[in-house]
């Protein structure tokens, strides 16, 4: 990413300022307000299909392993500019955010289009790739033409979504509120419009997407971005949705996983609910009131302070579904790494350049015989007793197969942490920002 976005984005709202003018416009009408239709489907709710983001791909288990944390290693570069400047008056974005790690299934337009885009908890904005496509990533489908859809309506410039929610945004005399979206290792650039948006038969009407014309960065098949953040412009605020959930499927299994939105079914098991913070700074993100970690039996002397939410806006724990495994403070991270050397008992060894991942041990002939102490988080109401591989990455087992290591899928951070989606598998993650809660419910998710 370059190191000053001021800078890029006026080029790009330059470029789009001059290309946008001399090509026909997409028709615009009125927005109107959300409709009795999108009132009532939101009293059922509606389920959406995920996939794995590589589930498609022939990658080995650990070339799978190095590009999950490659990425997550770019959200957290852009989360900790995001926390470096949030105290900021001039900046009042909401969210920058990462590529995601699952992909949902849907339609767009009338006649409708099929797409898949990146589930994203840490972003707000909804967009896909657009006709009349200047800059994007190659992608099977069609790029979306918004002049070939009945449903389709341009954004205005005074809208509220132009002027006070998108960190950049501008006007073009034909295409209305045009802007500029970054994240962790890409940058997306079109115009505003609203739309109709089919999730498995559950059309929703006037959704406000981006159309994006210019988009960098992206592993190639990235359609577009779904955000679910707090934010105005996601999804979940858009419909005026106050629960949703997700259960995601183990790491490396090809089956796919569940969101649901909307009424809600529920998740047998245990469940453990606590409260939702936020952070004035940055609204969008999901922060978790963490006040400790144990390993096997040893509580870590971590300080009471280290994942609360700072004055200034830094520090806290956010719970996000795009970032693959856990980021945790570095001092916090470093007990950690200490106390699972002195229980696991194997010999460490430096395989990073394969797997991208901090600590790893050297297996023996016979791996069944490793015993992997338990892992708690203690949140503020519920202690969270991980599965072993929701911390020690594998395939069907803890190991990596081919490499005779297991590694720890966590990893330090400074200023804040993150709780990745490896350590969410398996759970049925229920938001209810009503309450201002999130529960963590065991669930077998490939039979949900």
């Amino acid at each position: 990413m370059a190191s000053s976005p001021p800078s890029l984005s006026s080029f790009l709202f330059l470029t789009l300022a001059l290309i946008l003018i001399s090509i026909s416009p997409a028709f615009s009408t009125p927005r109107r307000a959300l409709d009795n239709h999108q009132d009532q489907l939101m009293k059922t709710g509606f389920k959406v299909t995920l996939n794995h983001i590589d589930s498609g791909e022939s990658f080995t288990k650990s070339e799978r392993l190095y590009r999950a944390v490659k990425r997550s290693n770019a959200r957290l570069q852009k989360f900790n500019e995001m926390v470096s400047t949030a105290n900021q008056p001039e900046l009042t974005t909401t969210v920058y955010a990462g590529p995601g790690a699952y992909f949902m299934n849907f339609s767009i337009g009338t006649p409708p289009n099929s797409y898949s885009a990146l589930m994203d908890t840490g972003s707000d904005l909804i967009w896909t790739q657009c006709q009349p496509c200047l800059e994007c990533v190659p992608q099977s489908d069609p790029f979306f033409d918004p002049k070939k859809s009945s449903s389709f309506s341009n954004v205005s410039c005074t809208s509220k979504y132009c002027l006070d929610l998108l960190p950049y945004s501008n006007c073009n005399p034909f295409y209305g509120c045009v802007y500029i979206y970054e994240y962790g290792s890409g940058i997306t650039s079109g115009f505003l419009g609203t739309e109709t948006f089919t999730f498995e038969k559950v059309k929703v009407p006037k959704v406000t997407f981006g159309c994006g014309l210019f988009n960098l960065g992206f592993d190639n098949g990235t359609e577009g971005l779904i955000g679910l953040g707090r934010g105005p412009l996601s999804l979940i605020s858009q419909l005026r949705e106050p629960q949703f959930s997700y259960c995601l499927t183990s790491y490396g299994d090809a089956k796919p996983s569940t969101l649901l939105i909307g009424s809600q079914r529920a998740a047998a098991g245990p469940n453990k609910t606590t409260p939702l913070l936020q952070n004035p700074f940055i609204p969008t993100f999901y922060y978790l009131s963490l006040e400790g970690i144990t390993i096997g039996s040893t509580r870590l002397p971590v300080n009471k302070t280290t994942f609360q939410i700072n004055p200034d806006g830094s520090g806290g724990v956010i719970l996000d579904s795009g970032t693959t495994i856990t980021y945790l403070d570095f001092n916090a991270y470093l007990l950690v790494r200490e106390q699972f050397i002195k229980q696991v008992k194997l010999p460490v060894v430096d395989v990073f350049n394969v797997t991208g991942l901090d600590l790893c041990f050297k297996l023996p002939p016979n791996p069944a015989s490793v015993v992997i102490p338990k892992l708690i988080f203690h949140f503020t109401g519920a202690d969270v007793d991980l599965p072993t591989e929701n911390y020690f990455l594998g395939n069907s087992s803890i190991f990596i197969p081919g490499l005779g290591v297991t590694c720890l899928a966590i990893e330090p951070s400074f200023g804040f942490s993150i709780y990745g989606n490896v350590q969410q598998q398996n759970y049925m993650v229920l938001y209810d920002l009503s309450k201002n809660t999130v529960s963590f419910t065991p669930t077998q998710c490939d039979k949900y």
